[in-house]
């Protein structure tokens, strides 16, 4: 959720993750999606990501375009 929203969760979330939803999503998009997980997995430039990523280290890093 934008930083600007009150109430919002937020959850702890690695920087490459953050900047692969970014990457894919705008933000109204995401405030339309909030929370839900399975909305963002739908993206399929997103899920190959996550599938890329899955095998990573957890102190991975790398550019996001």
């Amino acid at each position: 959720m934008p930083k600007a929203k009150k109430g919002r969760v937020t959850v702890p979330l690695h920087p490459i993750c953050h900047q692969a939803i970014h990457a894919n999503f705008t933000n109204a998009q995401l405030a339309r999606i909030g929370d839900d997980r399975a909305s963002l997995l739908d993206n399929p430039a997103l899920m190959k990501f996550v599938q890329w990523v899955a095998n990573k280290p957890p102190d991975f890093h790398a550019p996001t375009y």
